[in-house]
């Protein structure tokens, strides 16, 4: 086991490289830089002051040195101005004014142009925002789905288990901004249980009601998917042979579900459940702009449009870094589960 999962940390390392290493390359393009540099100078700037600037503040530098900076492994350069001092590429974040191995490694993400501040002071409050949004809709949405697939699995083919399935089909194949539109004419406009402000999250902070309503538009996609996994999953194991021993040796039918066809047949919910992780990065974007949710996804669409480059590259990062973190847990809670692949 330890072989395995020093494997699949290398793996996971040069996945890493690898897929920031194309991210850098596709955020750091020419119509970026430019506009880059036009948001840091003037508008109407000419094409020897935009060339000027952006061989001062270091972006012309080869993409490997620059990659390599980033990252910290190779000595980063202070930016300079027209006399030649060093000075800070952005105005509202302080550099070093010394060459220095300052990047991802050492903890330095650079400078967010659109709040006007380090990436870090940003990403990390944003995320943890996130980290409590995706902390209750897992909250609610596990136990839900997973009750709803073993119930309608107890029950193959009756009304009870085409009531349930027919829900939870309707559920998955209703798109985020679809529910969260039924959910917020539902509750805010009609029942007036939620007004504006507090079905959107600002800056005052993060209170039970401002998240109501994302959690709900997000919970109510993923119950319905992981529902129909685990019932499926349900319904194969209570065909088992050893489930018809069980049966025939007297046990009670709950006794049987709960000691011998549960384990097995969370086995593929299970991982069903540690995807939801990178699932829930992508569709907090739509829901945290639908909301005004001062979280990650809302961070990531404000740094694409407004073309902040160290802030894109920083949420790719942990992006990046989740989903690899959350597949690396899933095979090795897969592992614990099946016995038979433990052993192989």
């Amino acid at each position: 086991m330890l072989t395995f999962i020093l494997r699949r940390l290398g793996v996971m390392a040069l996945t890493m490289v690898c897929l920031t290493l194309v991210v850098f390359y596709l955020v750091n393009l020419e119509p970026n830089l430019r506009r880059l540099a036009l948001s840091q100078i003037d508008m109407r700037s000419s094409e020897q002051h935009i060339e000027s600037w952006l061989t001062r503040m270091g972006y012309r530098e080869p993409f490997l040195v620059r990659y390599g900076q980033w990252i910290g492994v190779v000595q980063k350069q202070p930016a300079a101005d027209e006399a030649g001092n060093p000075v800070s590429r952005f105005r509202y974040c302080t550099e070093p004014s010394e060459p220095t191995y300052s990047g991802v490694l050492q903890g330095d993400f650079g400078c967010s142009t659109t709040f006007r501040t380090t990436v870090a002071d940003r990403l990390w409050p944003a995320l943890g925002a996130t980290g409590i949004l995706m902390f209750w809709v897992m909250v609610v949405m596990v136990p839900v789905s997973l009750l709803i697939g073993i119930f309608a699995g107890m029950r193959e083919g009756t009304r009870t288990d085409r009531t349930l399935s027919v829900a939870s089909i309707t559920t998955t194949a209703t798109p985020e901004y679809v529910s969260g539109v039924i959910f917020t004419v539902v509750f805010a406009s009609w029942l007036g249980w939620l007004n504006g402000s507090a079905a959107t999250a600002t800056s005052q902070g993060i209170s039970f009601y401002n998240f109501t309503l994302p959690v709900m538009t997000m919970a109510i996609y993923g119950i319905g998917y992981i529902a129909r996994m685990t019932r499926a999953s349900m319904v194969e194991v209570m065909t088992q042979q050893y489930i018809r021993t069980a049966r025939l040796k007297g046990l009670g039918f709950g006794s049987v579900v709960v000691k011998h066809a549960l384990r097995n047949a969370l086995i593929a919910p299970f991982t069903v459940i540690m995807l939801q992780f990178p699932w829930l990065l992508t569709g907090v974007v739509i829901v945290e702009v639908m909301f005004r949710y001062q979280g990650f996804g809302f961070t990531l669409v404000s740094a694409a449009g407004n073309n902040d480059i160290d802030l894109l590259l920083g949420a790719s990062l942990v992006s990046v870094f989740v989903v690899l973190s959350t597949q690396l847990i899933s095979d090795l809670g897969y592992a614990y589960l099946n016995p038979r692949i433990r052993v192989q």
